[in-house]
């Protein structure tokens, strides 16, 4: 029999994800990416949780512990740049492993494309669909139809803007703006250390990362402007006019900020959804329900990756059920998320100095029993 065809749109983390399982699932995915080839750098991300034993059935976590980045511990600041408290960044004993998202994607993308079509520099321009499948219109390729489709293109997903409308009904504004640079790998001294420095409604880390450190500025403004993505020298006027005044190495990464060629700069927002699925489309990741802050977006896109091509292997065809039955296991594990992130917000970067006392406050609270089990822990054997 003919296999089902899957269009999968994004080949950032979920989409390589979702083909390598749909693939053992009996159907034939393609991923389409805008982009040229899979992008390099980037933030770094944390594989946990759910991901965890998804990642052991791949094969891949012994991979990505040789990518892990060196990060082992988090330097807060405070304004004038001295040391408030240092914090393990991951538990003793803890399975989660941090890598670099290009590199996740990268680990990911070679388990997948032995077995799945991977399309670069096109995307989806119109999806037409009916009882039998989806007609896909593309902006490069030929047009062809798919039994099924899935956005798994993230925050800014095309294919919920086309099926199920403008990203404003939406997407939540958190209320700050994040914004990275890469930096040179001289501007770290400790590659295992990352160093936080916060000032109410402002705070700037720097990232060793693996190969190239980051500068990472979150923060609030007055009066947000209207956000164009494609308007880089308003972004670097933003990021200039948040931090002017701040201590420490502020003037440095800023500068840095402003001699890069292309930064990021995005709201930091949560998407919320009523129904991940349309008929034959759904959507995965970020696109259908991203929760910003947490750092568990990527775990959460594999996790819902292996969930979605479980479903659909186990309804023999019944798309409808699957995506229900999806759409279930995972709202399960992003509720709690989403109901939790905008205290988060207001934790992560206080807007008075009176919260960021009292953050530092829980920030002991949490490292004190940490201290103790430590000391308490039996020394290693010669």
């Amino acid at each position: 029999m003919k296999k089902p065809e899957v269009l999968v749109v994004g080949a950032g983390v979920a989409g390589p994800a979702l083909a390598y399982w749909l693939a053992r699932s009996g159907y034939r995915p393609t991923v389409v990416e805008h982009a040229r080839e899979l992008r390099s750098g980037g933030s770094a991300v944390v594989v946990k949780g759910p991901a965890i034993p998804v990642a052991e059935r791949m094969g891949i976590l012994p991979g990505l512990r040789e990518l892990a980045t060196r990060n082992r511990s988090l330097t807060l600041l405070d304004p004038d740049g001295e040391r408030v408290l240092r914090l393990p960044t991951s538990p003793e004993g803890s399975p989660a492993v941090e890598v670099t998202r290009a590199d996740l994607s990268e680990v990911l993308h070679r388990s997948a494309r032995g077995e799945a079509e991977f399309v670069f520099d096109d995307t989806v321009t119109a999806l037409d669909q009916d009882e039998g499948g989806v007609d896909v219109t593309f902006r490069r390729s030929a047009p062809r139809r798919f039994d099924l489709v899935v956005g798994a293109d993230g925050m800014h997903s095309t294919t919920r803007r086309l099926v199920f409308g403008p990203e404003r009904q939406f997407v939540s504004d958190l209320g700050l703006h994040g914004a990275t640079v890469p930096l040179h790998p001289d501007a770290v001294d400790d590659p295992s250390e990352l160093t936080m420095l916060t000032a109410p409604n402002r705070m700037l880390v720097i990232h060793p990362s693996r190969t190239t450190p980051l500068a990472i500025f979150t923060f609030r403004v007055a009066r947000p402007a209207p956000h164009d993505r494609k308007n880089t020298a308003l972004h670097k006027r933003t990021v200039a006019d948040a931090y002017a005044g701040m201590r420490w190495r502020t003037p440095e990464l800023v500068a840095a900020y402003l001699d890069h060629p292309a930064p990021y700069f995005d709201p930091l927002t949560t998407v919320r959804m009523p129904s991940w699925s349309r008929g034959r489309v759904v959507l995965l990741g970020d696109a259908a329900a991203a929760t910003a802050l947490l750092g568990d977006g990527s775990s959460m896109a594999m996790a819902g990756a292996h969930a979605l091509a479980e479903e659909l292997a186990s309804h023999h065809g019944d798309h409808t059920r699957a995506f229900a039955t999806y759409e279930s296991r995972l709202r399960r594990e992003v509720r709690p998320r989403q109901r939790r992130v905008g205290l988060l917000s207001r934790l992560m970067v206080p807007s008075t100095m009176a919260g960021l006392v009292v953050r530092n406050a829980v920030g002991r609270a949490v490292d004190l029993p940490l201290r103790r089990a430590r000391a308490a822990a039996p020394a290693p054997r010669a």
